[in-house]
């Protein structure tokens, strides 16, 4: 697996990392472990090495913890905090108070079963809580007591802008994909500039590319922005199949440091690792199209948060 360095932190992380949100809907018992146990395990053997979970991703930081934490050298930890679930798949809500995001991340380390995360990340805060300031001073505390080794931003649009240019973050993650380039046209400058880490979330458009109707409900806006960009005919030079054009896209943008794609199927983590070790690059030609079309019919669409 290819690896490249996360901006200015000096961690050398996989270009495809994996996103936990989809193993934190499975349950606590000797099935879902097992299962766990086999995706994340089988990720590390393949070479991924960044692992990206949240405390509201119901029981994902605990499966962490439980199935990997023997190989904790093998991987990069990013977690999220301030958006909360009580009591392992309450009702989700927001906390952005001093006491509450140091509860947040007090009780994710208990979970992962590790002393510090490699990456705590406020996860999507709105533009107020960030000019605030409290919610980024428990951060900086956080990362001088040895709790966190960095600190990040996962947001988007004027979020990932503000958090960009403050001075304060050594990542932002955002939303990056085929029919959500505004990062691209703004964002990108910024994080190369201060050399920020930059981290792609769903970078597959939640597989909406190409699909005969909307793969869920949080697809649906991708599938209608993937019909408008292909009304315009077949993209220039595509790869026949639809994921290794979505992943080459976004890995096509020197950019990006890791894309992170969330699965709790095996066989879907190998066929990704298989796509970016034998299938990439893609055209440029490709890409460039890609850009023309979103320039044309998508100058006005926002990055979905």
């Amino acid at each position: 697996m290819i690896k490249s360095t996360l901006g200015n932190t000096g961690l050398e992380i996989s270009q495809l990392g994996i996103g936990l949100a989809e193993i934190g809907r499975l349950e606590l018992d000797d099935n879902g472990l097992k299962q766990a146990g086999l995706l994340l395990n089988t990720a590390l053997d393949l070479g991924i090495n960044f692992f990206d979970t949240a405390e509201c991703y119901d029981n994902s930081e605990t499966i962490v913890g439980k199935v990997v934490k023997d190989r904790r050298q093998e991987y990069i930890l990013a977690t999220k905090c301030g958006h909360l679930i009580e009591d392992y798949g309450g009702d989700e809500y927001a906390n952005w108070s001093k006491d509450g995001i140091q509860t947040s991340i007090e009780r994710s380390l208990l979970r992962l079963q590790t002393d510090y995360v490699d990456l705590i990340q406020l996860h999507s805060p709105l533009l107020d809580i960030l000019k605030k300031g409290e919610a980024i001073e428990v951060l900086e505390k956080l990362k001088k007591e040895g709790k966190t080794r960095f600190i990040g931003c996962s947001g988007d649009n004027d979020v990932a802008l503000w958090a960009a240019n403050c001075g304060v973050f050594d990542t932002i993650q955002t939303s990056f994909n085929l029919t959500d380039q505004l990062a691209r046209k703004q964002l990108f400058q910024y994080t190369k500039q201060h050399n920020l880490g930059l981290i792609a979330k769903r970078p597959i458009a939640n597989a909406a590319w190409g699909a005969v109707s909307s793969p869920s409900e949080y697809a649906n806006e991708y599938f209608e922005r993937a019909k408008t960009l292909l009304k315009l005919g077949p993209v220039v030079d595509s790869p026949e199949d639809r994921f290794v054009l979505s992943i080459g896209f976004v890995l096509g943008h020197e950019e990006i440091d890791t894309a992170i794609i969330g699965t709790t199927n095996s066989e879907h983590l190998i066929e990704n690792v298989k796509i970016i070790e034998k299938e990439l690059p893609i055209s440029n030609s490709t890409i460039l199209d890609l850009h023309r079309r979103f320039d044309d019919e998508g100058k006005n669409w926002k990055q979905l948060t």
